[in-house]
């Protein structure tokens, strides 16, 4: 028998079909822990052995697990114009530090249909002048969409990065009326 504290990590997985690609959503016991985007074969293997290996489990496909039952229709009611958020139990065991301070303020303080600076998301944060990090922590996001880390955008109307691809930055913010819709 496991002592406390030492039982088996859980995590699952299931890929969900949305208006900018297929996403890999993981989730442990403690809420949901990962998207993924663009989950077609490659990126899902690769992405699941980073997990395995970050979270010490092998991620199991159960798209039936009741956090990605729940998970699934708030996207799918996020994509069709119904939900403007979520309101799940998120994991936020792959982040820490900075990066983590800024993803939770993102989460709580960047309401849908709203952008950001990346110089102000860091004044938020108590560190002005960390524009460039704030970047950086948009970047290793783990629970894009839900995390809006497409709600942070340069000072100067630029898109600014996104791990995602511009392509499904824009389309995020067209969803949520932000940017008109991409023509093409």
């Amino acid at each position: 028998m496991n002592s406390h504290g030492q039982y088996e990590q859980q995590v699952v997985w299931a890929v969900v079909g949305t208006d900018i690609g297929p996403l890999l959503l993981a989730a442990t016991r403690e809420g949901l822990v990962n998207v993924v985007f663009h989950a077609g074969d490659a990126v899902r293997e690769k992405a699941l052995e980073r997990l395995a290996s970050r979270l010490g489990a092998e991620p199991v496909e159960d798209p039936g697990s009741p956090l990605l039952t729940e998970a699934i229709r708030q996207l799918q009611a996020y994509f069709s114009g119904e939900r403007h958020g979520f309101e799940l139990p998120l994991d936020w065991s792959l982040i820490s530090g900075f990066n983590r301070q800024v993803l939770r303020e993102l989460a709580s303080g960047v309401p849908y249909g709203t952008v950001v600076g990346y110089g102000d998301l860091a004044e938020r944060v108590g560190q002005p002048g960390a524009a460039q990090a704030v970047g950086a922590a948009m970047g290793s996001n783990p629970l894009p969409v839900v995390v809006p880390c497409h709600r942070v955008v340069e000072s100067d109307g630029g898109l600014g990065g996104f791990g995602g691809g511009l392509e499904t930055k824009r389309k995020l913010l067209a969803l949520e009326g932000v940017l008109p819709q991409p023509l093409f």
